[in-house]
């Protein structure tokens, strides 16, 4: 059923402005968090453990807020009124960092890792209910090229973000530079969550099937849908293995200030956007699969490059090496997902898109902690990198190959089994 069948054309295109212009405004506030709460918190003392659970303690309440996203929908009749509070719950990651100086120095850190956990669990809610009404709000042959557009403008207004923020951090006085960056933020997080809340859905929105007999084929015994599935969670675990040791390199060992984490940011900004508007074409030549594998690789091998050089311009050609890979990477994942299930009955996605969220969100809190507990536990920075790199690199192969390594080994065990029965 065409849900936007009710929108003339005039709305849908007023729709598709809101949902673009959102995520630009959005992109100015998300690089506050993404390109320097890390390094806000280096400078009120967190430890490298501390750092770890910032970046993977909120991927497990993303987790747990799944699991009521469900209840929280049904309890209203409309879903924009059931995406408002945790919309506006979801931004306060930007305005409760803000509060970190009214607290006495000790439990700065710990005020900043309850800041990212606390937004956690209306973030998975609203995600979930954002999805849905735009894929009622806009025809679906119009989704993918929203999906560039917005991908697009948040790589720009992201770079634009970090050089203001990145300037300003570097003239004011410490700490209310960052008080002031974090309160512009959460304003213009506000202002894209007022362009959402302007989107016109249809009046009667798609009725919530209950009647549907699920089969009973489950998300795990399908090798097609967990060979997806164990690729992308490589890919995280050795991704994100060094998440929260660069910010911590970059500012012990190369004494770098917020004006360079801003430039930083840039090159890894702008070769992402770059990457974007090949990555189809790449894709469709290559595979997903071996985009992964190759992104992952160059990731480890960027990160190499930063552990091993003082030379700080090779450190951003290095970020925009990474960034790009990453992103590349990030686009197959989501297109070897949907082909993992093409074949799925509509009426079982959902229960293949949870399984899949769960399971990355599972190795996203597993990867940061990785590279953070060896950093904790007083191993060099630099060897913390090298480390993280190989990592890196190990992924990258095991993606190459994961048939051979990993699921033919299972195989043989579950055929040995069956035939001592």
């Amino acid at each position: 059923m065409n849900t936007t069948a009710s929108l003339t054309p005039q709305i849908e295109n007023t729709n598709f402005r809101n949902y673009v212009i959102e995520v630009a405004w959005f992109g100015i506030a998300l690089a506050a968090t993404s390109r320097f709460l890390s390094v806000y918190a280096i400078r009120v003392g967190a430890t490298p453990i501390e750092l770890g659970w910032m970046t993977s303690l909120p991927f497990m309440f993303l987790l747990i807020s799944t699991m009521v996203s469900g209840w929280w929908r049904k309890r209203f009749q409309h879903p924009m009124r059931s995406y408002f509070l945790p919309s506006i719950g979801f931004r306060a990651a930007f305005l409760l960092p803000a509060l970190t100086p009214l607290f006495p120095l000790r439990f700065q850190p710990l005020w900043l890792i309850a800041s990212v956990i606390l937004p956690a669990i209306p973030q998975g809610i609203s995600s979930s209910i954002f999805v849905g009404m735009m894929r009622d709000a806009i025809s679906h042959e119009r989704q993918t090229p929203l999906a560039s557009k917005r991908m697009l403008w948040m790589s720009v207004t992201s770079g634009i973000g970090a050089l203001i923020f990145g300037f300003w951090l570097e003239q004011a006085p410490f700490p209310l530079n960052y008080q002031v960056m974090f309160l512009l933020a959460f304003a213009m997080a506000l202002i894209s969550h007022w362009c959402v809340m302007n989107v016109k859905l249809p009046e009667q929105p798609t009725p919530v099937q209950t009647t549907v007999v699920q089969s009973n084929a489950t998300p795990m015994r399908s090798p097609v849908f967990m060979g997806a599935v164990m690729v992308v969670v490589v890919a995280h675990i050795g991704f994100l293995a060094l998440a929260s040791v660069i910010p911590l390199h970059l500012v012990r060992n190369l004494n770098v200030e917020e004006g360079f984490m801003a430039i930083y940011g840039i090159a890894e900004i702008v070769a992402a956007a770059v990457i974007c508007l090949f990555t189809d074409r790449i894709i469709q030549k290559f595979g997903c699969r071996k985009i992964i594998a190759l992104g992952v690789l160059l990731t480890g091998v960027a990160a190499m490059t930063m552990a091993l050089t003082h030379n700080l311009t090779f450190v951003l050609v290095a970020g925009a090496i990474s960034g790009a890979a990453w992103t590349a990477s990030a686009i197959a994942m989501y297109g070897l997902f949907i082909e993992a299930i093409k074949d799925v009955p509509s009426h079982d996605v959902p229960r293949y898109t949870n399984t899949y969220n769960q399971l990355v969100w599972i190795a996203a809190f597993i990867g940061p902690m990785v590279g953070s507990n060896l950093a904790n536990a007083g191993v060099n920075l630099i060897l913390v990198m090298v480390i993280g790199s190989v990592m890196r690199v190990i992924a990258g192969m095991m993606i190459f190959d994961m048939d051979t390594l990993l699921f033919m080994p299972v195989r043989r065990i579950r055929n040995a089994f069956q035939h001592l029965r």
